[in-house]
């Protein structure tokens, strides 16, 4: 058996697919008068997109449909000082607040802000917990379902899995109480929710997932699909520097103990060892196709798994059966228990002339009896 999840993206600058942040706020002179006819413009530093708006009649811009990462904002008026301020992080869904105060003096003068501490979300009445890509990365996951992850942001639990009937083993994840189905999710911006039983589809692999964000409580309007919670993902993707990685991690039952549980083998008396083997292995590798233009991202998991089947046991008519002789099972009606009437089964024997030609062609083709039973065991390979 094996699993195998595959992402390819192309981003371009100006016509990015992940638009899921914004930055507004006002601008105002020193004695906090505003600003109107301000050039504000917003450059993220990884790939060197730029988005400008001019503040409207009462100072204020907005700067919306945002690619998350790093950004520089710089804000410029005749007569004023620029400004510009780094280390502005967007992540999924955010709406901060930034606003300038510009001072009097020459364009080509610039006052630079240095801003690495979070920022601060005063236009989101909901409740929402991040996970970025380092706590995805590193956190234990079992089987690497970043689904899971989920669950550690408060009030969230899961309850069961998925049916067989929908995509296997999805997480029927609960928030503050919510019903079954009551969380609804999105990748990059697309609505990713099963409408079969309104679960997750599979998110992509840790290794392609820049972040997620679950939110509840109080949402926006674009945000209220489910009663119960958000939960907004988003995609990695190609930035003017080439980066990726590459992993496997392995499960090789032959570096454990045997289970104190396992099955005795009655002819040697040991516990049977497991023969589980399991491989997740796999890469990403991002970069720019035209410097500040085209991006590309890709990755790759595969997932192979070996062990022996288990056991299966059935039975098949053995050559004596063939040959009309049934004394070494159950024992034949000799008289019909409707009428009462002769079967003409007598001694466990019947005629092999009373054979169907098509059952007899059918059991030529069965594997051969292991015992006078009829006994065959078998199984089938998980490989």
């Amino acid at each position: 058996m094996s699993g195998i999840s595959l992402i390819l993206t192309l981003s371009y600058a100006l016509a990015w697919a992940q638009a899921t942040a914004q930055i507004s706020g006002t601008v105002t002179d020193q004695s906090g008068a505003r600003l109107p006819g301000a050039e504000v413009t917003a450059t993220q530093t990884e790939t060197g997109l730029v988005r400008s708006v001019v503040s409207n009649e009462t100072g204020t811009y907005v700067l919306p449909s945002l690619p998350t990462g790093p950004y520089k904002l710089e804000v410029s008026l005749p007569g004023f000082r620029t400004f510009a301020r780094t280390g502005i992080v967007l992540d999924v869904n955010a709406n901060p607040v930034i606003n300038v105060s510009l001072e009097v003096g020459q364009v080509t003068e610039t006052i630079e802000v240095q801003a690495n501490a979070a920022l601060v979300e005063t236009r989101s009445v909901g409740v929402g917990h991040l996970m970025e890509t380092e706590r995805i990365l590193e956190l234990p996951l079992n089987g690497r379902n970043v689904t899971e992850l989920i669950t550690l942001a408060g009030a969230a639990v899961q309850t069961q899995v998925s049916s067989g009937r929908s995509m296997q083993n999805q997480a029927d994840i609960r928030v503050a109480g919510g019903l079954s189905g009551s969380v609804a999710y999105a990748l990059d911006g697309a609505l990713h929710t099963n409408r079969y039983d309104n679960l997750s589809l599979p998110l992509p692999f840790p290794d392609a997932l820049q972040e997620f964000k679950v939110e509840t409580s109080g949402l926006t309007a674009s945000q209220g699909l489910s009663s119960g919670a958000q939960v907004s993902a988003v995609t990695k993707s190609g930035t003017n520097e080439f980066h990726g990685d590459a992993f496997e991690f392995v499960r090789n039952d032959l570096f454990n103990a045997t289970s104190y549980f396992a099955t005795v083998d009655p002819r040697t008396g040991k516990r049977v060892h497991s023969t589980l083997k399991r491989n997740q292995y796999g890469g990403t590798l991002g970069g720019p196709i035209v410097r500040n233009r085209l991006f590309f991202f890709g990755g790759y998991q595969g997932t192979p798994t070996r062990s022996d089947p288990v056991d299966t046991q059935s039975f098949v008519p053995t050559p004596a059966m063939l040959a009309g002789d049934f004394t070494k099972v159950a024992a034949l009606r000799a008289t019909s228990p409707v009428d009462g009437t002769s079967t003409g089964f007598a001694n466990n024997l019947i005629d092999p002339a009373l054979f169907s030609p098509v059952a007899l062609n059918i059991v030529k083709r069965l594997p051969k009896a292991q015992d006078d039973t009829g006994l065959v065991t078998y199984g089938t390979p998980n490989r």
